[in-house]
């Protein structure tokens, strides 16, 4: 076999599935948000823009992602140095933080719904301690800010360890010589962290964050379990113009909209994590 032509032949499935599962819906996106019945048209986008909700819908989306993805990492930093530094137990530990990865968006959703509900465990505990006469509506309308609590917890404590599990990669590939030098030279726990540990991890960093965010924009299942059209996010109206209000069109111009934003977030990470050239391990 040609040794030149090895690497593009492995390259080959990869391509073709991002041809037929990327390019493809994303033409067919892009043609339908910028078409009507009278051809090429900006009218879905306009549509879009002058809809009562849409800007609600989009700081909802942002605020959401601004406060959940850096309390992700936090925790996914401090979750993965404990995991790391672990001589026994390690896997026991680390499969016990994954373990929300295993459910769905949806589950972990109506999870959480039967924490908050008026019949939940929260009012349950709350009358049961004498705290409260009677049970709190915690997610109806008139507490959006509640409702806002409910989705930043379930989406933290369903996918903190997909960051976490990621991190704990990237301590594993750190020299310890760096640390043992480090160590030599007085640092302390604090400052081997910060100048060994967080610099080294750059890469890793990069990763988790665009793929946190990106899912952070994405957000669907949990608000309509916990919020329901109460809280509109971007993903939620895509989903209404498509399916509720049945207007294609516009349910592709907010799709094209997300899409920008992974993008631009995506090249925020790519520019302030980048790895110096010519850096290795």
């Amino acid at each position: 076999m040609n040794t030149k032509a090895l690497p593009y032949l492995l390259l080959l499935p990869a391509t073709l599935f991002l041809l037929v599962f990327f390019l493809y819906p994303f033409l067919q996106i892009a043609v339908l948000a910028f078409s009507g019945p009278e051809g090429f048209t900006l009218k879905p986008f306009q549509t879009m823009a002058t809809h009562w909700k849409f800007q609600t819908t989009l700081w909802n989306t942002i605020l959401l992602t601004a406060i959940i993805v850096p309390i992700q990492l936090v925790m996914a930093l401090s979750m993965a140095s404990i995991v790391a530094k672990l001589k026994t137990g390690r896997n026991t530990i680390l499969y016990i933080f994954t373990i929300p990865l295993g459910l769905s968006d949806l589950a972990a959703g109506i999870i959480w719904l039967a924490i908050f509900e008026q019949s939940g465990f929260l009012n349950s505990m709350l009358v049961g301690l004498g705290l409260t006469e009677r049970p709190i509506l915690f997610l109806g309308y008139q507490n959006l800010w509640m409702i806002f609590v409910a989705v930043i917890l379930a989406e933290v404590w369903r996918a903190t360890a997909i960051v976490m599990v990621i991190l704990v990669s990237g301590m594993g590939l750190i020299p310890k010589e760096y640390y043992e030098a480090a160590e030599v030279f007085g640092a302390g726990p604090w400052k081997r962290f910060v100048k060994v540990t967080l610099p080294m991890l750059r890469p890793s960093l990069q990763t988790a964050l665009i793929l946190r965010t990106i899912a952070a924009f994405e957000v669907f299942a949990v608000v309509v379990a916990l919020g329901g059209t109460t809280l509109p996010v971007l993903m939620g109206e895509t989903f209404n113009w498509q399916f509720a209000l049945n207007d294609r069109n516009v349910a592709a111009a907010y799709a094209l909209v997300i899409l920008a934003i992974s993008i631009a977030s995506t090249l925020f990470f790519l520019r302030v994590l980048r790895t110096p050239k010519g850096a290795t391990i």
